[in-house]
């Protein structure tokens, strides 16, 4: 009997072309847009097996930027992410359950500030390819939602018409390139 064992593949995510991203309802009528500047996504395959993936994550709180400088201060204080005290939000991966040949579910544990609770995530997965430099490349989409209130990300405030200012629901929106390290 002939055993085949594939060895371990290492991807790293290359930030050029990657961007993790996130929108909440503000005032209940636009959604407001932001991103992670900051991050760090490391896979493990079996081969290039991306069925076998595990994914770990790690974003630096501090890099926050939603395109206004004093709405990012407030996000990062304690009203939302503490930075100073819980400097980064992390996920690991418990599952990645294909569906066909180009979706799957994401499992694991995202931690925010001292909170981790388990998510799904629904992902994209876009192939593989040869760069123009001969680098091996894949590509995910990532969404999900994920409650605030769930994560003591527990600022709000209530309009003199009676609605809320935030919406308790983000949506999680990752475009993800990876790098197939030698």
């Amino acid at each position: 009997m002939t055993t085949t064992s594939l060895s371990t593949t290492k991807w790293a995510v290359d930030t050029m072309h990657s961007e993790i991203g996130f929108k909440i309802k503000h005032m209940m009528i636009t959604n407001v847009n932001g991103k992670f500047g900051n991050f760090a996504v490391n896979v493990s395959t079996n081969g290039d097996d991306v069925s076998t993936a595990e994914i770990d994550f790690s974003a630096e709180v501090d890099s926050i930027n939603t395109g206004v400088a004093d709405r990012d201060a407030h996000i990062k204080s304690d009203d939302f992410f503490n930075a100073e005290a819980f400097p980064q939000v992390k996920f690991k991966s418990t599952s990645f359950t294909k569906k066909n040949d180009e979706h799957y579910e994401l499992t694991g544990h995202l931690t925010v500030r001292d909170i981790t609770n388990p998510i799904t995530l629904n992902v994209e997965y876009s192939g593989l390819v040869v760069d123009p430099y001969g680098q091996v490349k894949t590509g995910f989409v990532v969404e999900g939602k994920m409650k605030r209130s769930d994560y003591n990300l527990k600022w709000n405030a209530i309009t003199e018409a009676g609605s809320i200012v935030l919406s308790d629901e983000v949506k999680i929106h990752c475009e993800i390139q990876l790098i197939k390290q030698a």
